[in-house]
């Protein structure tokens, strides 16, 4: 199994200066979890998500983390791919000079973003986002390889163009998709791309989104030029010898970072200032209740909070349903970096050697 970190840069009661800080912090984050072993950095692609993800250019976030780093690899998670957030051509040339400039590190996730407040921003058309998307991802691997690349599509058209640079990685990065439900990831499966999931649900729902997406990878055409069978999932983690410790401000963040999410993708409207979510620590009773049900039969495998043993309980179910990565969400909007920098070490230390 292979772990990695998630950043959405996401913030609790921004300002600028603590919004500046948060870029560093994260930098440092990632520098240490490639001291450690971790095998990837994943980052978000989101724009106006206030509080939620501050991170709107991630190819510059991911480009001075490869120049900071040595071994661990650098990941879109995702690069949204309608043409009115990003020409395909545009993103075709920024991955393949990160992968040029990192020595074939990069992963490249692809999305969509359902958040209203995006899509009336950038003036697309919420039932045009899927096809949009689609015709993106077909066009960008043929770009890698091909010397002279032309395209007439639905939404754009491109006459004969040598679109360059090349990525270094053949046939070239590492293709995957973001999916939610069981069906959307049998999709991404059908494409042959790796699969990126938010981690919620008991063990059986989560074991039926894997199984879906196995039968449908086995049976792909690849849109790229191979086949991506990878199967990984983002589960809130907070991982401190202190269990109580890291309970309170793993659950708290946990908590924060859910609300968030739900406000901006959940609601049918466009949050403007602060989000209204709750960022107190759970009452003592919640928090010793929440503490009791962790790795108990039927409650969700979403979160990884606790102490190192705590934690190996739960990486244990993710491997058992058929999980390849975890794709650890430390970077929470309440969780204060020292906590962070501390939990990346203790899960490195005590947790990953473990699960190989």
């Amino acid at each position: 199994m292979k772990f990695s970190i998630f950043f959405e840069m996401q913030l609790s009661e921004p300002t600028p200066e603590r919004e500046a800080q948060c870029f560093r912090d994260c930098v440092d984050q990632a520098v240490l979890a490639d001291e450690l072993g971790y095998h990837c950095v994943w980052e978000v692609e989101h724009h106006g998500l206030y509080e939620y993800s501050h991170s709107s250019a991630p190819e510059v976030f991911l480009s001075f983390v490869a120049a900071r780093t040595k071994r661990i690899r650098v990941g879109h998670g995702v690069t949204l791919l309608p043409w009115r957030y990003n020409h395909p051509i545009r993103i075709a040339e920024r991955i393949a000079v990160l992968d040029i400039l990192s020595g074939g590190r990069v992963n490249w996730g692809t999305g969509k973003s359902s958040s209203l407040v995006e899509q009336h921003a950038f003036g697309l058309d919420p039932k045009e986002l899927h096809d949009q998307w689609a015709e993106a991802l077909e066009m960008i691997p043929r770009m890698w390889s091909q010397d002279v690349f032309t395209h007439k599509g639905r939404f754009l058209e491109v006459p004969p163009t040598q679109v360059i640079p090349k990525p270094v990685q053949r046939p070239h990065p590492p293709m995957f998709a973001a999916c939610s439900k069981p069906e959307s990831a049998a999709a991404v499966g059908r494409l042959g791309l790796g699969a990126l999931n938010f981690a919620f649900g008991a063990d059986d729902y989560l074991a039926d989104k894997v199984r879906e997406y196995r039968k449908a990878v086995a049976a792909a055409s690849p849109v790229g030029r191979q086949k991506n069978d990878h199967f990984a999932c983002t589960p809130a983690t907070l991982v401190l010898d202190d269990d109580r410790k890291a309970c309170a401000y793993g659950l708290r963040g946990a908590r924060f970072f859910l609300e968030s999410l739900s406000t901006y993708y959940l609601s049918q409207s466009r949050p403007v200032g602060p989000l209204k979510v709750p960022r107190d620590f759970l009452p003592d009773d919640e928090l010793a209740q929440a503490m009791a049900l962790r790795n108990t039969e039927g409650s969700q495998v979403a979160t990884i909070v606790g102490d190192p043993g705590s934690a190996r309980e739960t990486v244990q179910r993710f491997k058992d349903i058929g999980v390849d990565e975890l794709i650890l969400v430390m970077q929470m909007g309440t969780v204060p970096h020292a906590l962070i920098m501390e939990s990346l070490r203790t899960f490195a230390e005590k947790v990953m050697p473990h699960f190989g």
